[in-house]
């Protein structure tokens, strides 16, 4: 980004080709529409451009790009306000409409259809218990298990103290458990 900011138009495509990919999956993770998250990624990059000669090195720069992806976000959940909250299940790539949805990312070694339907009806539970969480709770611990963020970054990113990220991840995954509990079973068939 440094380099970027003093001139150097490679830098740009160095940035893009390192952050569109992770960005777009944040998006898509929020929203829940492709067409959405395609266009809110051009809508960051093209912060990133404008805002390039502001741009201080004082935390990470995938922190600040993760900053304008989440606050995107938000300004996009606030104009939609009577819109439900983005669901895994929506398309992320390959079914017979060309997209792939998580689902289809999941792994499932068994030929058996037993097991596939297990694994679907598994699927959709986890599905299920990742949408009712709240919403901070969520993006808390969408960034954390899916993008592998450090709480500290999660921290700056949504604008809190790390306690709280940590709490919002703590009652995440407190809730997560007494919704699968009932699962704990069916899970296990799975596996074997």
């Amino acid at each position: 980004m440094l380099a970027y900011r003093q001139g150097e138009a490679e830098a740009f495509n160095v940035l893009l080709r390192r952050h569109q990919r992770p960005i777009f999956n944040f998006l898509m993770r929020h929203l829940g529409d492709r067409t959405m998250a395609e266009d809110l990624l051009q809508e960051v990059f093209l912060r990133l451009i404008k805002g390039a000669a502001s741009y201080k090195r004082e935390a990470k720069f995938t922190t600040w790009l993760y900053t304008i992806a989440r606050n995107l976000c938000i300004d996009n959940a606030r104009r939609a306000k009577h819109r439900r909250a983005a669901s895994l299940e929506q398309p992320i790539g390959k079914t017979d409409d060309g997209s792939r949805t998580l689902k289809d990312v999941v792994a499932d070694k068994g030929p058996g259809v037993d097991r596939q339907v297990t694994s679907h009806r598994l699927q959709q539970r986890i599905v299920q218990a990742v949408d009712s969480l709240s919403d901070e709770q969520r993006e808390v611990f969408l960034m954390r298990e899916q993008l592998n963020i450090p709480f500290k970054e999660i921290a700056e990113i949504v604008g809190v103290s790390d306690n709280t990220v940590k709490s919002r991840m703590r009652y995440a995954l407190e809730h997560l458990r007494k919704m699968l509990e009932d699962y704990r079973e069916l899970a296990q068939a799975v596996n074997e």
